[in-house]
Formats: structure tokens, C-alpha cells, sequence
């Protein structure tokens, strides 16, 4: 009877330390979802911040994503972030910045873009292969980093943020070298959309070409829409077109990084799952083609457009969030260089894009 009760007593006990292990576990659980939605919210927060700042004057020029990034460099270098919160922050700078991309496919129409005629595309083919080629080309000259050459070589040569966060992956970038190549970018083409701005009517140009020009060489989408104003709907138009055609070659400059930086990799491995390149990019195309194929009411296409920004400043947020200003200063100026050195190498190419532009 006393060994039965004893038994007894020791199924009751360890039911009672599985019910506390159990509410141990689903309490702990609780926590890191809560930690996760914190990062989350941390994100929205800054990346809604950012829209509100952008609408302001001058800001409008630097874009939502920009100063985004700004801050959560901030932020996490004044406030910091809680440590049961990096998760849903890291989750925002990877996972929701790729559905980002994704669904930044949606502002291309590809059949406008080929439509456009021979001499656009050829002028942003040239674009592509001569900044690409030139800056890393500088990088190795300055012995900079190869994978932050090539991040600095993507957004000068394509679409400024986007492209560098798009490339990062694919060359496994470090968040500090993205941090790094995103802000040169900016300042390079914030001054540089000011001086299209300053320059222009000066300039010996037809306001179309004036917008083929500002469309071919500056960095961001917002840099070309600002340059593009003083010279009316024709330069605006055109602007957007040509820098359209440059976001598009984003497909072929990541597969082509991706076999060059990857083919190591690649060659120990056949599994689908290992295959260099980020899926992303192969859901980028997919929208974009779904927006030349189909005919979807431009209500849905603004709110999915919105929804890609907002992701993107997310994803730039998270990304500010885990920087020190101390890698800015341990990487040095010679990033910087290779930027400025590289923005000046596609200026001075501009007669070859007018020549192009007028024959074709």
C-alpha cells in the first residue's frame, strides 16, 4: 500500500514538472513572438517615419528607402535594439526586403520598355557593362573588397538601393559593406540629381535628351524623377523609361555576379537548394512579366507598388538597425573613391549615350 502510494506520488510529481515545462516552454514561446512582433513594429515604425520625412522638401530626393536606412543607423546606435527583438528586425531585413523586390516587378512593362525602341536599350546596355566594368576595375585598383566593389558597382550601374540590396545575397555581402555602399550611393546621387537640376538650362540638349541622360546615370528611381522635372513631361517620361530599362537588367547582372562570385560553391553541389542564385530574383521577373502579360487595373498596381516600397524601407530599416558607425570608419575612404571615381566614369560617357540616342 505504501509503495503504491510512493508510485503515485511520483506520477504525480512528474506530471506536475511536465505541466511547468509545458508552461516553461509556451511561456518562452510567447516571449520570442512577442520579441519577433516587437522588431517587426520596430521597422514599421522607422520605415513609416521615413515616408512621412520624405514628403518634405529636399528629403523628397534622397526617398523613402534611403532614409530608412539613416534611421535605423540611428537608432540602433543611440538607442539600440532589445535583444529579443533582433529577430523579427533581421527577419524584416532579409525575408520581407526580398518580397520587396518581388514585388517591385510590378512597376516594369516590359513591352513598353522594348517598345521604346533599339537606341534605349542599347544606351542602357552600355551603361550597365561600362559601370559595372569600370568600378570594378577601381576596386581591385584601390584593393577594396571584391563583394563591396560589386555592390558599388550594381547601384551606380542599375538602381542605387534596390540594386545593392538585391546583389547583397548573391555575393554574401556582410550588413556593415551593404550599410557602407547604400550611403555612398545616396549622397553621390542626391548631389548628382542637383547638379542635373542646377546644370540644365545651360545645357545645349533637347529636354527628351536632357531625360535620357539623367534616366542613364543617376542612382535611384527618386534621383531621376527629381532631375527630371525642370524639364517638363517630355524629360520626366523619358527619364523614367531609360532608368526602367537599367532596374530590368538587374536579372541578367545577378546571374552573371552569381556564377562569378558563386561557382565554387556551385560546382561542389547540384542540389537545387544550394543553386547560387537568391529565388527572389526569379520572382522579380515573374511579376514583372504578369504586368506585361495581363491587364491589371492600375488601383491594384499602386497598392502593390505601395506595399513593395513600404517592404523595402522595412527591409532598409532592419538593415540601419544592425550597423555601427564604427564599420564606416574601419572600412575606410577607398570605398568612397571607388564611388565617386566610378559616378565621374559614367558622366563622362554621356556624349557616346547622346550619339546613340540620335542615331537611334
Amino acid at each position: 500500500m505504501v509503495r503504491l502510494r510512493q508510485q503515485m506520488n511520483k506520477r504525480g510529481m512528474a506530471v506536475e514538472a511536465q505541466k511547468i515545462q509545458y508552461i516553461y516552454e509556451e511561456s518562452k514561446k510567447r516571449k520570442k513572438a512577442l520579441g519577433f512582433g516587437k522588431g517587426i513594429l520596430l521597422t514599421i515604425f522607422l520605415a513609416v517615419l521615413a515616408g512621412q520625412i520624405a514628403n518634405l522638401p529636399f528629403f523628397s530626393i534622397l526617398g523613402i528607402m534611403i532614409l530608412s536606412i539613416l534611421l535605423g543607423g540611428i537608432w540602433g546606435n543611440t538607442l539600440s535594439v532589445p535583444a529579443d527583438a533582433q529577430a523579427g528586425v533581421t527577419f524584416s531585413s532579409k525575408v520581407l526586403l526580398r518580397a520587396g523586390i518581388i514585388l517591385l516587378g510590378f512597376r516594369l512593362n516590359l513591352q513598353e520598355i522594348f517598345s521604346a525602341g533599339f537606341s534605349i536599350m542599347m544606351i542602357d546596355v552600355v551603361v550597365i557593362v561600362f559601370t559595372m566594368s569600370f568600378i570594378l576595375l577601381l576596386g581591385k585598383a584601390f584593393r577594396i573588397n571584391k563583394k563591396l566593389a560589386a555592390l558599388l558597382a550594381a547601384g551606380t550601374a542599375i538602381c542605387g538601393a534596390a540594386a545593392i540590396i538585391a546583389i547583397a545575397p548573391i555575393v554574401k555581402c556582410k550588413e556593415e559593406q551593404t550599410a557602407v555602399a547604400v550611403s555612398c550611393i545616396a549622397v553621390l546621387g542626391t548631389i548628382g540629381a542637383i547638379f542635373y537640376i542646377v546644370l540644365f538650362p545651360f545645357l545645349p540638349i533637347s529636354e527628351q535628351e536632357y531625360g535620357v541622360l539623367a534616366g542613364a546615370t543617376l542612382h535611384e528611381l527618386a534621383h531621376v524623377v527629381a532631375a527630371g522635372v525642370p524639364g517638363g513631361d517630355a524629360s520626366s517620361d523619358a527619364a523614367i523609361l531609360v532608368k526602367l530599362g537599367r532596374v530590368l537588367l538587374l536579372i541578367p547582372v545577378a546571374l552573371i555576379l552569381s556564377f562569378v562570385y558563386n561557382r565554387k560553391r556551385a560546382n561542389k553541389s547540384s542540389d537545387l537548394n544550394k543553386f547560387p542564385v537568391p529565388w527572389f530574383i526569379f520572382g522579380f521577373l515573374f511579376t514583372s512579366l504578369v504586368n506585361t502579360l495581363f491587364s491589371i487595373p492600375g488601383s491594384i498596381i499602386s497598392i502593390l507598388l505601395l506595399l513593395s516600397t513600404y517592404l523595402l524601407a522595412m527591409g532598409m530599416a532592419g538593415l540601419g538597425l544592425n550597423i555601427k558607425w564604427t564599420d564606416f570608419v574601419q572600412i575606410g575612404i577607398k570605398p568612397v573613391a571607388t564611388a565617386v571615381l566610378g559616378f565621374f566614369g559614367l558622366l563622362a560617357i554621356t556624349p557616346l549615350l547622346l550619339l546613340i540616342f540620335r542615331i537611334g
